[in-house]
């Protein structure tokens, strides 16, 4: 294989959980975190971190035995984005300890849940979300297969173009293709789909009823962690009370936001940033 001369190289705080978790403080929203870490300098400069954005970290817990998670990512030119992962630490968080993390989850509004730790782990936090009446959302990345009883137990969930298609097998291509594809998700008990379209915005079907909302036409440089960023900001929006579509265009302009900028946790905006920029599309 030809080698590829060039480039930069830097390291920043990542982790789909993780990064969800400040783009929701930093848009204002109160948060509380369950992870697992290593014992580490990996997962001491990831506690630091969580701390810096005022995360409460009493559900996060460290392992003896496995590393910190960690990924690599390649950025092309164009921002667009490749990935290998290293789960480590991440893959060993069991419902056990969701038990533990049980008054974070009473006290809630929304329980935001993505595919880096194990299924079963997944399941028992949204068993627990359903006995305390939180809304649920789950982003279904890293995409892999799920299970009937786990999408029942769904309120909202937000793949993107491929995790669509693995999840229905519809390609998604235009509004009437995401709404077939939104159709079988409901069918699986889901109220809510969005389908995030990158920088085309997203589509979104509630109770069948679809629309497209547009994205913010900015300058890609890195898309790492763009996904999250909505992902974090839409439960703000929606913990706030927000209309759906209003929480989905505070999402989609804290997304746009962060892909102006290099890395994953780092390229989160904060609340003043996405405030501006809506304003700005307002009055435009």
């Amino acid at each position: 294989m030809k080698p590829y001369w060039g480039g930069r190289f830097s390291t920043a705080a990542g982790g789909k959980g993780a990064n969800q978790a400040v783009a929701a403080a930093r848009a204002g929203g109160n948060v509380a975190f369950v992870a697992k870490l290593g014992r580490d300098m990996f997962g001491d400069k990831a506690l630091e971190g969580l701390k810096a954005d005022h995360i409460d970290t009493a559900g996060v817990s460290r392992d003896p035995e496995a590393p910190s998670g960690v990924a690599e990512i390649f950025v092309s030119d164009s921002g667009e984005n490749s990935i290998a992962v290293a789960s480590g630490a991440n893959a060993r968080l069991q419902p056990d300890v969701i038990k533990k993390a049980e008054a974070s989850l009473e006290s809630a509004d929304i329980l935001v849940m993505q595919l880096e730790i194990p299924l079963q782990t997944i399941q028992a936090a949204a068993e627990l979300a359903l006995k305390y009446n939180l809304t649920t959302i789950l982003n279904p990345a890293p995409a892999q297969p799920l299970s009937d009883e786990l999408l029942n137990t769904v309120d909202i969930i937000t793949p993107n173009e491929s995790e669509t298609r693995l999840l229905t097998g519809i390609e998604v291509q235009d509004n009437d293709s995401a709404q077939k594809a939104a159709d079988i998700l409901h069918a699986k008990g889901i109220g809510t789909v969005i389908i995030t379209l990158g920088k085309k915005g997203v589509y979104i079907s509630d109770q069948n009823t679809g629309e497209h909302i547009p994205g913010f036409s900015v300058k890609a440089v890195d898309t790492t962690a763009a996904g999250d960023v909505f992902n974090g900001a839409l439960a703000v929006g929606l913990a706030e009370k927000q209309p759906l579509q209003n929480a989905i265009k505070f999402a989609n302009a804290a997304a746009a936001l962060s892909v102006t900028q290099l890395g994953a946790q780092p390229s989160a905006p904060h609340r003043d940033a996405i405030l501006n920029l809506l304003k700005g599309k307002e009055n435009s």
